[in-house]
């Protein structure tokens, strides 16, 4: 309930409130707006209430405004064929950061066992400490993953028939690993010192496309393993993973109070707070290297995404590519399905099991895997006017699936660009039906966690 008094009627006769009716005419530019009642009104003709109370843009600031440069340069350079005149620059400033990080890390290795072999016994107990605090900030390579999603060979032979095929026609080897999650997304990583490689594919998004979009997706993926994109390498990726860890490490946690109001007290306090200072200087160091990294490697990264874009359309088809695009601008809308049926399901009735009758018309608890039928028929009633209300919000805030990816818009564009492609690989209906039936495990599992909530 509303705690500000209400206008008096005569008041808010002056000011009447405009409501938007579907159909009606636009009151920006005369434009028919949308006309379906399920989806928020909005003019195609102009934008008026693309987003709900912001129908004009925010200002961008100045750093915003050269990032949108820089990706719109990336863009143009490689819609027009050619790779980025700085990838070479940026693939030397990191190696050499990089090399920075990875001197630290074995100057403190080689330290903590200078001291533990030649200190006195108190150096020792401090080539001890300094021993822990290097195996604690060594970089982390990532382990094969076990457990519930994690598929073998033995157990899913279509879709690691499938998942060899793609790669093959994009020049990857066979994945090691293949793990199904609960998010709207799918990767490709390299773990361990092996550098085994881990596809992991979320079945949220799996389960919204058909298999020619499957198709693209598993060569987009795997284009990450011949794209050129060095973050992936050894090199860089064990340095950026050792500056998280010196990171979080360093930065500040829970300040907990020290009891007592002795002298002693008071010097812990202020032994306390100067070391709380240090630790904020140097994470704050530490984050800037991030930032580094970060900058001088996104866009070798976005060219590497664009790469594997291209990819998936020599592997599944252009129009292939573009579906399986244009559904990664759906995850608002899968989730608000997702919690549409979550709460119908709740709100069904029930047959009891004690001191009630059976009734024929009682409706029977839907099998959890039945969601994703549910969810695919939504998504497919989801009008065009829709989702060019989506595309255009994501050219607007130049949305990404994160900050590693080019705007999804972009992406997309490119994409239509590339021109029409025929299908590499296919995917025939019985070998469809069977990789249907070795996720179907999967699928109930995550489908009834999903109605949990």
């Amino acid at each position: 309930m509303s705690t500000y008094p209400k206008p008096p009627a005569a008041a808010s006769a002056h000011r009447p409130v405009h409501r938007p009716v579907h159909g009606s005419p636009c009151p920006r530019c005369v434009a028919p707006l949308t006309d379906d009642p399920r989806f928020l009104v909005w003019c195609p003709a102009c934008d008026w209430n693309l987003v709900p109370g912001e129908n004009d843009a925010p200002e961008p600031t100045r750093r915003e405004r050269a990032a949108v440069a820089r990706t719109d340069r990336l863009y143009e350079e490689q819609a027009a064929g050619g790779d980025s005149p700085t990838a070479r620059r940026d693939w030397l400033l990191a190696s050499a950061a990089a090399g920075v990080v990875h001197l630290v890390t074995v100057g403190t290795f080689a330290l903590a066992l200078w001291l533990l072999i030649t200190g006195t016994v108190v150096q020792r107990c401090v080539g001890a400490v300094v021993l822990v605090i290097a195996v604690t900030l060594r970089p982390r390579l990532g382990r094969l993953p076990k457990g519930a999603g994690v598929l073998d060979r033995a157990g899913a032979p279509a879709l690691y028939g499938l998942a060899d095929r793609v790669a093959a026609e994009v020049g990857a080897r066979p994945v090691d690993v293949i793990q199904v999650t609960d998010e709207f997304n799918a990767s490709y990583g390299l773990v361990g010192l092996r550098r085994r490689s881990v596809l992991r594919l979320g079945l949220p998004l799996w389960e919204v496309l058909d298999d020619r979009e499957r198709t693209a997706l598993l060569g987009h993926e795997f284009g990450h393993r011949v794209n050129g994109d060095r973050r992936r390498s050894f090199w860089l990726y064990s340095a950026v993973s050792a500056l998280w860890a010196w990171y979080d490490m360093a930065r500040p946690g829970h300040d907990g109070p020290v009891v007592g109001r002795d002298e002693v007290s008071m010097l812990v306090r202020l032994g306390a707070v100067f070391g709380r200072l240090v630790l904020r200087g140097v994470a704050w160091v530490l984050y800037q290297g991030l930032v580094l990294f970060d900058r001088i490697t996104s866009r070798a990264g976005q060219q590497a995404e664009y790469h594997s874009d291209v990819l998936a359309a020599r592997v599944a088809g252009s129009e292939a590519a573009r579906g399986m695009l244009a559904a990664l601008l759906l995850p608002g809308s899968v989730d608000t399905a997702i919690h549409q049926i979550r709460a119908e399901e709740r709100g069904r009735p029930r047959v009891g099991r004690a001191r009630s009758r059976r009734t024929e018309d009682a409706p029977a608890p839907p099998a959890p895997d039945l969601l994703w039928e549910r969810v695919r028929e939504r998504l497919a009633s989801v009008p065009a006017d829709e989702r060019e209300r989506l595309l255009r919000l994501s050219a607007r805030d130049r949305s990404a699936v994160d900050g590693s990816h080019p705007p999804t818009h972009l992406r997309i564009a490119l994409a239509a660009r590339v021109g029409d492609r025929d299908a590499a690989v296919t995917v025939t209906p019985a070998v469809g039906a069977s990789i249907a039936a070795e996720l179907a495990p999967h699928r109930a599992r995550i489908a009834a966690e999903l109605l949990a909530g």
